[in-house]
């Protein structure tokens, strides 16, 4: 193995392939279909990733909450804070420097001392179509004056921490260590899937896509009706429920 951080992981990704699917994200509710080959998510990940350092003032060391439902921006976020170097948490007893959220906002969120960004989650990840309340920002607003690439000074490193739970922390290292493991259990490389992006830390989904050259197709709001459809359409390998 030779990658061991999340920068690594893309950085090969685009190298071998990156103008392959990487994301195709359905959500039934709505109709909406969003794919992202892998340069498309890598672009969104580094505009994510400045925002978070030059508008928020973000580094390493940092932790961002991520509140957010199922949506392909949950997995931006993830990136862009690994691509930074910052940890993830999405436990609110968990001390945090940052809170993504949205559509919807918990009351707590209205009070709290903490920046807060808010995604629309629409499928081009656009602005809120009715003003925000007073202290929150939107990120449909704020992505797209981002720069398309980003320098992490420094780099974040094997030990870096990726993910902080409320008694314990992992390591970009030790996720990767554990998609390699979840890689050797699949049948394939291609995910279809409707559990949340960010469960279980974001192995099953995000970083075996990543170290096994894969891809996912992430439904939101599945109907029971669709899967034979979307199965025949996305020819996976794996399903994950």
């Amino acid at each position: 193995m030779s990658s061991t951080t999340f920068p690594q992981l893309v950085r090969e990704a685009l190298r071998r392939d990156p103008g392959r699917p990487f994301i195709t994200a359905y959500d039934e509710a709505n109709g909406w279909r969003t794919e992202l080959s892998v340069t498309t998510f890598a672009n969104w990940v580094n505009k994510t990733a400045n925002l978070l350092v030059d508008e928020y003032l973000l580094g390493e060391g940092d932790t961002i909450r991520i509140d957010l439902q199922p949506h392909w921006l949950a997995w931006v976020f993830v990136g862009a804070a690994w691509t930074a170097g910052i940890a993830v948490t999405t436990k609110p007893n968990v001390a945090a420097h940052l809170v993504v959220a949205g559509p919807t906002f918990d009351e707590h969120l209205l009070d709290t001392d903490l920046p807060v960004v808010a995604a629309s989650l629409d499928a081009f990840a656009g602005r809120f179509t009715t003003p925000l309340p007073e202290g929150i920002d939107d990120f449909g607003a704020l992505w797209p004056g981002q720069p398309d690439v980003f320098i992490p000074s420094p780099p974040p490193g094997d030990m870096t921490v990726a993910w902080r739970y409320p008694d314990d922390a992992e390591s970009q290292e030790e996720l990767v260590l554990r998609a390699h493991a979840e890689k050797s259990e699949r049948q394939g490389t291609r995910l279809l899937t409707a559990i949340h992006p960010l469960r279980d830390s974001a192995v099953p989904t995000l970083l075996t896509a990543l170290v096994s050259g894969g891809s996912v197709v992430a439904v939101t709001n599945p109907r029971d009706e669709h899967w034979p459809t979307r199965y025949d359409a996305e020819r996976p390998t794996d399903v994950l429920v």
